[in-house]
């Protein structure tokens, strides 16, 4: 029966691809828009493929590198492993945004023609979908066919460390050239030539709806698809170690999580084709329909996936505790980035920037608190459900199902987000081609739901990276054979230090990298409004070429050392101090980095809102010393929510499944420097 169902799962994969692929061409299909608009939407295009083509060239030399080492230092089907799950995260990535740059024209187009908010909203909504459904098909298609090949959780992990290592680089790289060509158009267009968001004259404005994309679009893509991953490879990987009392079951358990992921997917489709008879109402109203169906559908159909595979009422309960935990997490940041915390920031802006900074990170200190009380819930109940109703010593077993949980419908939660930077781009071409107040208040609807949905978003991926790495440091310690972490040791402590010491220092290279290519947009852009007369000559026009090389070029040279920095520290840990070193030093970046993306993330997108607040008409509206420090605050919150928050979710994951992949030799080899001192 096993044999069966992961053969389905396989087929389901690819038929999900095949889905996303469909819904492409038939976006495609779709008018593409006249006039001014379509030349805008070709410079957006060509910008995100332009920048897309230098990443991918230099993650591709990394990943090759990786490859021959781990086919060499470890077996060659876990290289194999790596690179397909590698490739399959590049080809995510690549798809996702050709559908985001054909659909943002025609969301603007639709909201043109028929001033209609539902139309648009199918739309924008189906553009993502092929994020959202890529994402999940191409993770189900690769975890499926490695597990139903080798029941192997080496290999398995090659796989996932492949999603893990190319999602790094994505974020790092995308999120740098998004918030330094955001940055750049704010700083000088809105704050010091007082200019629209999105005016045309701003040499900024096409890089900075490139960046949308590269992104919010193919970076989070890679985020959530490498979070998907890695909870099911760490699922699995403990099941296979097979230390609970129905180990005889182990296959079975272990293809568990990916039976789940098969349901979540075909939920998610169900879902996202439900939008056009949700879509009569509210466009909010729409998408939380539409998600809602998918959850329910899914823990209807978990219940009875659980009882064919492993038949534990104790499985299902983990699962649909992370399910929940996913939901809960989503609306506690959904609360702190659009509910009354930014109107205490709004308000704050009257008293300048120094306020709105001060209480935007009291802000995003305290929305830690929430998340972290509901991940401890998740991991208590998924432990506990487990062990009591399925069997003894299958608890932490309970904890990965519920990042498995969390993560299942995927498919939909990667909609809702990809949605939101197409909305976005279709706000900004049609301010750019001069289409009307009336269109563009369609759009803004639309591009102020996807802040939210991108809020709920991010929670998602917070919430499952906990938990993920939280299996995946589980699963390390089966792979070396440790039984417990003992804390007394000193090399432990030392373990811990240098753990939490590394998100700090991701943060900060990728803080700075952001201030330096922000830097040099600010510049340019300076020097375009002074040289070309963009805003006194109605005849000028904009170099949006020299704009988006600068930030491209950036962007692709700061992407590398925080990727690499990721997969060689734990190596190093590991190799001077040992396995239960390198488990605490899992453990504290673990929790550093889960405190630091939350904050981040969150104190990011309080700033945005707060400052759309007041753009809305409150204390003062657009133009006001309020709105002024509000910006402030937003440029400040820009790498905070999608660079350097972001980036922490995949560096606890990345540095876990290195450890996990490269355990056996870190057991044999590694703790030279005590033995050197010890001896």
């Amino acid at each position: 029966m096993v044999e069966t169902l992961l053969l389905s799962a396989v087929a389901l994969g690819v038929l999900g691809f095949l889905a996303a692929i469909a819904t492409y061409y038939y976006i495609g299909s779709l008018p593409g828009g006249e006039g001014k608009m379509v030349e805008y939407a070709a410079a957006i295009r060509k910008g995100a493929f332009v920048f897309l083509r230098r990443e991918y060239m230099y993650i591709g030399i990394f990943v090759v590198i990786v490859f021959l080492v781990l086919t060499f230092a470890i077996k060659p089907m876990v290289g194999v492993a790596y690179l397909t799950g590698a490739l399959f995260s590049l080809l995510a990535g690549f798809v996702g945004m050709a559908a985001a740059t054909l659909a943002n024209v025609r969301t603007a187009y639709v909201a043109y023609k028929t001033k209609n908010a539902g139309d648009t909203l199918s739309v924008a909504f189906k553009g993502g979908s092929v994020m959202g459904i890529t994402v999940a098909a191409l993770g189900l298609l690769g975890v499926a066919f490695w597990y139903w090949l080798t029941k192997d959780a080496a290999v398995l992990s090659g796989f996932g460390m492949g999603a893990s290592s190319v999602a790094l680089f994505a974020r790092v790289g995308g999120g740098i050239y998004t918030k330094a060509a955001d940055v750049g158009a704010d700083l000088v267009g809105k704050v010091e030539a007082g200019i629209p968001e999105d005016d045309p004259r701003n040499p900024a404005v096409i890089a900075d709806n490139v960046g949308d994309n590269v992104g919010d679009t193919a970076g989070m893509g890679a985020d959530l698809y490498e979070s998907y991953v890695g909870s099911m490879v760490a699922t699995v990987a403990i099941a296979l170690a097979g230390s609970f009392s129905l180990s005889n079951m182990k296959l079975e358990y272990g293809a568990l999580p990916i039976i789940l992921a098969a349901l979540g997917l075909v939920v998610s489709l169900i879902a996202v084709y439900a939008i056009d008879l949700f879509k009569k109402a509210d466009p909010q109203t729409a998408i939380r329909n539409a998600t809602i169906t998918a959850a329910v559908l899914f823990v209807i159909g978990a219940y009875f996936v659980n009882q064919v595979v492993v038949g534990s009422i104790g499985t299902w309960l983990a699962v649909v505790g992370g399910l929940v935990a996913g939901l809960l997490i989503g609306f506690e940041s959904e609360y702190y980035t659009s509910g009354s915390p930014i109107k205490f920031i709004a308000e704050s802006a009257k008293f300048g920037p120094a306020t709105v900074i001060i209480n935007g990170v009291a802000v995003g200190y305290e929305s830690v608190v929430l998340p972290f009380i509901t991940i401890a819930a998740a991991i208590l109940f998924g432990y506990f459900s487990a062990e009591v109703w399925g069997a003894p010593g299958l608890g932490i077993y309970g904890v990965a199902l519920a990042a498995v949980g969390m993560l299942a419908t995927v498919g939909i939660v990667m909609t809702t987000d990809s949605y939101g930077p197409i909305a976005d781009n279709a706000g900004g071409i049609t301010e750019m081609a001069h289409l009307g107040e009336d269109v563009r208040a369609i759009t803004d609807k639309l591009d102020a739901l996807g802040n939210t949905t991108a809020a709920i978003g991010k929670g998602f991926a917070i919430g499952s990276a906990a938990l993920a790495a939280l299996a995946l440091l589980v699963a390390y310690t089966e792979t070396v054979g440790l039984e417990a972490l003992d804390f007394t040791k000193v090399e432990s402590v030392a373990g811990a230090f240098l753990g939490a010491a590394m998100p700090a220092l991701i943060a900060a290279m990728t803080l700075k990298a952001v201030g330096r290519a922000a830097n040099r947009m600010v510049a340019e852009v300076r020097r375009q409004f002074k040289e070309l007369k963009l805003l006194t000559d109605p005849n000028a026009k904009p170099q949006y070429d020299k704009a988006i090389d600068i930030v491209t070029q950036a962007a692709i040279r700061e992407m590398i050392l925080p990727g690499v920095s990721a997969v060689l520290a734990p190596l190093i840990v590991g190799w001077l101090l040992g396995t239960e070193a390198l488990g605490f030093f899992l453990g504290a970046a673990l929790l550093v980095g889960a405190l630091i993306a939350i904050f981040m993330a969150n104190t990011g997108g309080a700033w945005d809102n707060a400052k759309k607040y007041i753009e809305a008409g409150n204390f003062g509206g657009k133009g006001s010393d309020a709105h002024k420090a509000a910006v402030v605050g937003d440029t400040v919150g820009d790498p905070f929510k999608d660079t350097t928050g972001p980036s922490m979710n995949i560096l606890i994951k990345l540095m876990s499944i290195v450890s996990l992949v490269f355990g056996p030799l870190i057991h044999q080899y590694g703790g030279v420097l005590l033995k050197f001192f010890t001896h």
